[in-house]
């Protein structure tokens, strides 16, 4: 048992991955600047951005970590994370503004529930009238709902409640919680890769909470673009991943429709290829298929019931209407 030790003061550094799009980064080392509850450290580890945004974050007075190529969000997290020297890191996206009382809510919410990680509502920053995603939640088929994401702004998300998984987009953790866990899954490179990480904390016992008064706006795929090429490729290949790295003697029809009916969706999109691209891609990086841990079939289950839960309380998107019917079925 791990027990939390109550201290006057505790520091916190924003952790901030980014690959270009210096505009991006300018103005979110200035929304920082407004926070209540200070940072005590900014730091951006720089995936080998070309239009000098390392530099542009030192001027500002941040520490630039330069790792000279594009290693991915989980690599540019974990380097951060081994050089923040603090009690708390807020992981942050590049195209994110914070509430100036954001980070104090988050403290203050996540010391007096004694929570490994905290999140708040992200509300989309072109609509802001519309959740940009809340919490994090995962299927039996390897898919992961970001919850909320695409509803109007509602009672539905104003509700404090535990989680089991924090989107990375912005959220707090304690820095000891990765030493615990270990750090994020560098084969993931981006996307889902927080998903994995929520996933080994709940079977660990490590919980967090989400405190809806915390806001953030967020752009959403500003670098790579939502549905680009690339962006399909990484969530259909690390979709795979999850599902071979978590859910070992599982039952498989749930994997195969689950991931085929996403397959549709990409396909809709125009994006069938990237998606095949990162099955395949999947299926020759998949780690050894080994017991899986024995909590994991209550964790996949509650967690499944949260998603039917919130869709059927706020509507269906088409995805999930099939995926349930089919699990019904």
């Amino acid at each position: 048992m791990v027990h939390f030790q109550k201290a006057v003061f505790v520091t916190v550094a924003a952790v901030i991955p980014h690959w270009n799009r210096r505009d991006l980064l300018a103005a979110l080392m200035e929304n920082l600047r407004r926070q209540r509850r200070a940072f005590d450290r900014v730091i951006v580890a720089d995936n080998g951005s070309t239009d000098a945004s390392a530099e542009m974050a030192e001027r500002a007075g941040a520490c630039a970590l330069r790792l000279g190529a594009n290693l991915g969000f989980a690599a540019a997290v974990n380097r951060a994370i081994e050089a923040a020297e603090c009690d708390w890191v807020a992981i942050l996206n590049n195209d994110v503004t914070l509430d100036p009382g954001w980070l104090e809510t988050l403290l203050e919410v996540a010391a007096r529930e004694h929570a490994w990680f905290a999140a708040g509502k992200i509300l989309s920053a072109s609509h802001p009238n519309v959740v940009d995603g809340c919490f994090d939640e995962i299927a039996r088929s390897g898919c992961a709902w970001r919850c909320g994401a695409g509803r109007p702004d509602s009672p539905a998300w104003n509700q404090f409640q535990r989680i089991r998984i924090a989107p990375m987009t912005a959220a707090l953790f304690r820095r000891d919680l990765f030493r615990h866990v270990g750090p994020l899954d560098e084969r993931f490179e981006s996307y889902l890769e927080d998903v994995d990480f929520g996933i080994r904390c709940s079977l660990q016992g490590f919980a967090g909470v989400y405190a809806p008064s915390a806001l953030a706006w967020h752009l959403g795929s500003a670098t790579a673009g939502k549905w680009s090429s690339d962006t399909v490729r990484r969530i259909s290949r690390n979709q795979f991943l999850l599902a071979a790295k978590h859910f070992g003697g599982q039952p498989l029809w749930p994997i195969v429709w689950g991931q085929l009916l996403w397959g549709l969706v990409a396909l809709r999109h125009g994006k069938l290829l990237s998606y095949l691209r990162g099955k395949w891609e999947g299926y020759r990086r998949r780690p050894p298929i080994g017991p899986a841990p024995s909590q994991i079939h209550a964790f996949l289950k509650e967690s499944e019931r949260t998603i039917f839960e919130l869709q059927r309380r706020t509507g269906f998107d088409l995805y999930w209407r099939i995926y349930f019917w089919l699990s019904a079925a």
